[in-house]
């Protein structure tokens, strides 16, 4: 056995490990649909490397090199559906489809050609360096932050595509990749080019491994802080949450603010239009804070009907604002399933954190002002301590957009 074939053989262990892995992440229920695609990827792998290993016993090996070269893109192609899975993007299937018999067809034409042509080596390794690239791009591209592993995932991607890129000039300067096919195995660029192969399947199947870990455990605890109902925070989660920005605010030295607000008349609407109803009216105030509050900003539904927005880098004066911006701007809001008459209001508390405070106090005081909302006719905005208290809130705050937008 050459080196290159002991290579090849243990590229088909690793490829049947890998393709097990991710399988074994499908059943567990991580990330499911993105694991099943690249476990998909890997058994035409597999099937791409036993396919190398038969074509020293064909005569005629135009057409098993002709498969191995469209088994292994579409090994590529499928790698890159399973990559769009994860980062929720939409998959191009027959873009991708018709790019796997086009090139395949190119493959069969440029057979006939030299064996050492380097026409006919780009033909063969281009394709590959383009999914590469195409997994590169769904990786920039998401919508998600990227972490660590996404960016080290984008450099390996990167660099896989100039090893590809690079192996017709490769083949070249170690003397070809053998007369025929039958004698490619015995070629020293077989050997080197199966090794970074080995080099970069594991590299980037390691770091999908990782990705996909990271990605279900986020989920995981997503949603044991979520409220179903709502899709915010839940009182545990937003605790949790804000605790940490709290200590991060105070090491920066920055203000930070609390928001409280509670449903008016909640009961009225539940007794009067049903429980359905009164669902609608949590989910439409809830998504219309998600609309409202930026990336920095942390909001959970922390009662009933009662919910917290934390503001980070924010003082009362713009936390009341902001209050008024919110209150102004749902109470004109209709809410299906009611009578198009009815406009459901809402009350708030504001309060910005103070030295030697923790969370608990400031959801006091913020609460404290809420209570003195409620109890002054409800539909309005209150603040704790100073004198902004004694401040009446303007009729409209000057620069508010009213789709939802500050």
């Amino acid at each position: 056995m050459t080196s290159a074939n002991f290579i090849l053989a243990i590229n088909v262990f690793v490829a049947a490990l890998l393709a097990a892995s991710f399988m074994v992440l499908a059943a567990g229920g991580a990330r499911r649909t993105a694991a099943h695609w690249l476990a998909f990827s890997y058994m035409l792998g597999i099937g791409y490397l036993l396919i190398e290993f038969s074509i020293p016993v064909f005569r005629d090996a135009h057409l098993p090199v002709t498969v191995a070269f469209a088994v292994f893109l579409a090994a590529t192609i499928a790698f890159n559906v399973g990559l769009a899975h994860n980062y929720n993007l939409r998959q191009h299937w027959q873009l991708m489809l018709f790019f796997l018999a086009a090139a395949t067809f190119v493959v069969y034409l440029v057979q006939d050609q030299p064996r050492q042509a380097l026409t006919r080596m780009m033909a063969y390794q281009l394709p590959y360096a383009a999914m590469q690239a195409v997994a590169l791009a769904i990786v920039w591209s998401s919508k998600k932050r990227p972490g660590a592993l996404d960016r080290l995932l984008m450099v390996v991607l990167a660099l896989s595509v100039l090893q590809f890129a690079s192996k017709p000039f490769l083949a070249h300067a170690l003397g070809g990749w053998g007369a025929n096919p039958q004698s490619y195995l015995q070629s020293s660029y077989a050997m080197v080019s199966q090794t970074m192969g080995t080099i970069f399947t594991l590299a980037i199947a390691l770091l999908m491994l990782g990705i996909l870990v990271r990605d279900a455990l986020a989920e995981a605890t997503f949603k044991s802080e979520a409220d179903a109902l709502s899709r915010l925070l839940n009182r545990g989660g937003f605790q949790a949450h804000a605790g940490l920005a709290l200590r991060t605010a105070r090491k920066q030295g920055i203000p930070v603010s609390l928001v409280l607000a509670d449903l008016d008349h909640f009961k009225t609407i539940n007794d009067s239009f049903g429980h359905a109803s009164g669902d609608r009216v949590i989910e439409a105030f809830a998504g219309f804070l998600r609309g409202t509050v930026t990336h920095h900003h942390i909001v959970g539904r922390i009662g009933g009907e009662e919910f917290a927005i934390l503001l980070p880098g924010t003082n009362l004066t713009s936390a009341r604002l902001f209050a008024e911006g919110i209150r102004s701007a749902f109470s004109a809001l209709p809410i299906e399933g009611l009578p198009k008459t009815h406009r459901c209001t809402a009350s708030f508390g504001a309060a910005e954190l103070q030295l030697e405070e923790g969370l608990a106090d400031l959801m006091r005081r913020a609460d404290e002002a809420l209570y003195g909302a409620k109890k002054a006719g409800r539909d309005q905005v209150r603040v704790s301590g100073g004198p902004l208290s004694l401040v009446q809130p303007p009729a409209e705050p000057p620069g508010w957009n009213f789709n939802g937008k500050g």
